[in-house]
């Protein structure tokens, strides 16, 4: 069978673009691993109608809608090869080879916490990286941010919205002075010295502990992780990629598309701005755009 659009990645976007195709009636086959990125994270926020639900139940909930369109095929496996271009493609995915007319690309990215012990265990429930998404439960209370990337201190400024924040350079680098005159009128304390732990039993955070010994209170730590793309499937089609806020994203024009004719990218792959509600909506753009395709492309029109 030849299905019109292999779609790899079932989590917010790549189920959202299935959505599209199945209620156009084209034949999908939807190739996941069920690790999706939010997985950590026990309530997701901030999505319309579903505010505070569990990321892993939203998602199971949209499968479920998908799902039900007999034009929709799931596969849980890793997609790990694909061959083709523009006229057809053909994934891999366990011991088999899917073949389809169209692709795309939602497998997402994963993030890659800096090496200090007690992060990771707390990562998703007291040390987080969208204050939109897990601010305002901690509001009023003690925040921190640790400072990963160059974009840190645009977050410390951000984060006294949600309480009186603390910005843990951890050693690094002292922001140049018009950034620190702006943190200093936000109120944030800057603490240069290096961390030593945390202290609160995981995954629950109650303080940030520095080599001098003082402990800083602190109930939620913000950074911003680098990221990188799940699989290498982009690179192998040969989409081109660029330099993302956090990590390299696939380029696409506003209609999803990829550099590579017939491939299309959606969700955190694509940019650099993540949430639900982005992931979701950009999965919608790419499905309709690949449906839109597969009608136009034919008539040797463009849309």
């Amino acid at each position: 069978m030849i299905y019109d659009v292999i779609i790899i990645g079932g989590s917010f976007a790549g189920l959202s673009a299935a959505m599209q195709l199945g209620r156009g009636r084209r034949s999908v086959c939807v190739i996941d691993t069920g690790q999706p990125r939010n997985r950590f994270a026990k309530h997701s926020h901030g999505f319309f109608a579903h505010d505070g639900d569990a990321p892993l139940a939203l998602i199971g909930a949209g499968r479920d809608k998908v799902v039900a369109y007999p034009n929709i095929t799931f596969i849980d496996a890793e997609a790990t090869d694909v061959r083709g271009q523009n006229e057809g493609f053909i994934v891999s995915a366990g011991d088999q080879d899917i073949h389809s007319r169209k692709l795309i690309l939602a497998f997402g990215i994963r993030d890659n916490l800096p090496d200090m012990p007690g992060l990771t265990e707390r990562w998703g429930t007291s040390v987080l990286h969208c204050p939109y998404c897990h601010g305002y439960e901690f509001k009023g209370r003690p925040l921190g941010v640790l400072s990963t990337t160059a974009m840190s201190a645009h977050q410390a400024l951000m984060i006294p919205e949600w309480g009186p924040t603390t910005f843990f350079l951890n050693g690094g680098e002292m922001p140049d002075s018009q950034t620190r005159a702006r943190l200093q009128q936000r109120q944030v304390v800057i603490e240069p010295g290096r961390i030593n732990g945390f202290t609160g039993g995981a995954p629950s955070l109650t303080g940030v502990t520095l080599e001098d010994g003082r402990t800083v209170p602190v109930v939620a730590l913000y950074l911003g992780s680098r990221t990188e793309l799940n699989s290498p499937i982009a690179e192998k089609l040969g989409c081109g990629l660029q330099d993302g806020l956090f990590g390299p994203v696939v380029q696409i024009d506003t209609m999803g598309q990829t550099s590579v004719a017939g491939v299309y990218a959606a969700g955190d792959i694509a940019h650099s701005t993540h949430n639900a509600t982005w992931a979701t909506s950009s999965g919608v753009m790419a499905g309709s755009a690949a449906h839109r395709s597969l009608i136009f492309d034919p008539l040797g029109m463009t849309f």
